[in-house]
C-alpha cells in the first residue's frame, strides 16, 4: 500500500487543480445555474462537476479508500471501518454562489472513523493547509502550529450560524452572548474548512460549529491537532467526524470548551 505522504503529495496536486478550477468557473456562474437542495441549502454543476474529478482522481492515487462525499454519497450512517475518502467539493457554496471569496475545497482520509490526513484548499488566496497523521501541519509546505495566546478574553473566536435547522438557535444566541463579552470577537467565515484551517494556523485562537457534515470536518481536524491544537465534540469527547458537533482550539481549548459548556448545557 502506498505511504500516506505519497497519497498526500499525489492529492495535493488534485485538490490544487480541482480548486483552480472551480475558480475559474466563478467568473461565468449566474443565478439561474443555482439548484436548491433544501431551505438555504444550495448547490451548483460546479459542486457537483468538482466532486467527480476529486472522486475520479483520488481513486486512482489510493483505490483502498470508499468514498463520503456531500453531493453523491450523503448517506453516512452505516460507514464501518476501514478508509473512506471524506470530501467537500466546494466549502462555501453559498459565498460563492454571490461572488463572496471564501469557499475551498476540502478532503480528509479516515482509517476506522478518524482522520489520518487532510487538504484544504483555498483557491482565492491559493493556500493549500495539509496534515498527515504523524507528520505535523503545513501552509503551502511549510510548518504551522495553533496561536500561541492562552487567554480566552485575548483571542479572536470564529464559528458559523444556523442556516436551516434552528432548533438549537436560543442556546446558539445565548453562547455568542458570552463570547462577545469574553474575547475579541466573532467571525463567520461562511465555508467551516476555512476556520478550522485558519485555526491551525493561528489566525483564529479556536472555532466551534454544530449541525455539521463530516465533509466539512475531516479534513479540518487532522490538521489543527498536528498543528498542535485540541478538537472534540461539545461533549469533549473525540468523536467529530459523525456527531456533528465540533470546538477546535490551541492553549485557550479548556476555557474556550468550558465557555461553551456552561451555556450549550444550562
Amino acid at each position: 500500500m502506498k505511504a500516506l505522504t505519497d497519497v498526500l503529495k499525489e492529492s495535493s496536486q488534485l485538490v490544487r487543480e480541482t480548486g483552480q478550477w472551480i475558480l475559474a468557473q466563478s467568473s461565468q456562474f449566474t443565478s439561474s445555474d443555482i439548484i436548491y437542495k433544501g431551505t438555504n441549502d444550495l448547490v451548483s454543476f460546479v459542486d457537483q462537476q468538482a466532486e467527480a474529478k476529486l472522486k475520479q482522481g483520488l481513486s486512482a492515487i489510493f483505490p483502498e479508500a470508499a468514498f463520503i462525499a456531500e453531493e453523491t454519497s450523503s448517506n453516512y450512517e452505516e460507514v464501518g471501518e476501514g478508509y473512506y475518502w471524506v470530501i467537500d467539493p466546494l466549502d462555501g457554496t453559498t459565498n460563492f454562489l454571490h461572488k463572496l471569496p471564501v469557499f475551498a475545497v476540502s478532503v480528509g482520509l479516515i482509517l476506522n472513523k478518524q482522520p489520518i490526513l487532510g487538504l484544504i484548499y483555498e483557491p482565492n488566496r491559493d493556500e493549500l493547509f495539509t496534515a498527515v497523521k504523524g507528520h505535523g501541519a503545513h501552509l503551502n509546505g511549510k510548518p504551522i502550529q495553533v496561536s500561541p495566546e492562552d487567554s480566552l478574553s485575548k483571542s479572536l473566536l470564529a464559528t458559523g450560524f444556523p442556516y436551516y435547522d434552528f432548533s438549537y438557535q436560543d442556546r446558539y444566541l445565548d453562547l455568542l452572548k458570552e463570547l462577545m463579552r469574553s474575547s475579541h470577537g466573532l467571525r463567520r467565515m461562511g465555508a467551516a474548512a476555512i476556520d478550522l484551517a485558519y485555526t491551525a494556523c493561528g489566525r483564529f485562537e479556536g472555532f466551534f460549529e454544530a449541525n455539521l457534515k463530516p465533509w466539512d470536518v475531516a479534513a479540518g481536524k487532522i490538521i489543527i491537532e498536528e498543528a498542535g491544537g485540541m478538537v472534540t465534540n461539545f461533549s469533549g469527547g473525540q468523536d467529530v467526524i459523525f456527531t456533528g458537533e465540533i470546538i477546535g482550539a490551541g492553549p485557550i481549548f479548556s476555557e474556550f470548551l468550558g465557555t461553551l459548556q456552561s451555556k450549550w448545557f444550562d
